[in-house]
């Protein structure tokens, strides 16, 4: 599953890592801005992280971050992560609003009887039909352009961090647009 973030927000900055770990070291919590995967990153010495910052962790050269430790699930978010997430995923899903676009223009069946938009929040058969037809006279090309074609739909940027939030908080079946978490065995 090639889903490399090249970029990702700061959420929360521990500089003495968690209250409950013998070895301290400064711990930042971090979500993905193409996949948003939940990430634990520790940051270099000189870098003092601040909410809503953003950092390269690509390949090669990173200027703030030593390395990443591994994905986080929702539930270890801190509660100061967990209190910005909503803000900063709704200004991903608007910085990343060709990626939405397009699945727009591309959302398959997932079962014989469901199909993807039907996991949007408020989109029932009614919308899932008039984004069908819309997209067959021609291919959606922003969020706008959804808005003036499929009449009443509801608030995309908040339909789209809706779904996104959910998927992070790992209850779902089907995953749109987040990494499937990895299943531990429940504690």
């Amino acid at each position: 599953m090639g889903m490399k973030e090249e970029t990702c927000i700061v959420l929360d900055f521990l500089l003495n890592g968690y209250p409950d770990q013998r070895h301290a070291e400064p711990i930042a919590q971090v979500i993905g801005t193409s996949h948003f995967s939940l990430l634990e990153i520790v940051p270099r010495e000189d870098a003092s992280p601040k909410e809503e910052d953003e950092f390269y962790i690509g390949e090669g050269k990173r200027d703030h971050v030593k390395f990443i430790k591994g994905m986080l699930e929702y539930r270890s978010l801190t509660n100061q992560a967990k209190s910005i997430l909503p803000a900063v995923v709704e200004a991903l899903v608007k910085k990343n609003e060709q990626q939405f676009v397009e699945f727009f223009n591309k959302g398959r069946m997932i079962t014989p009887r469901m199909h993807q938009f039907q996991l949007l929040h408020g989109v029932g058969k009614k919308h899932l039909l008039d984004i069908l037809e819309e997209r067959r006279k021609r291919p959606f090309e922003s969020f706008a352009d959804i808005a003036t074609r499929v009449k009443m739909f509801p608030d995309i940027v908040k339909t789209l961090s809706k779904r996104v939030l959910q998927e992070l908080e790992g209850n779902e079946k089907y995953y749109l647009f987040t990494p499937m978490p990895r299943r531990q065995n429940e504690r």
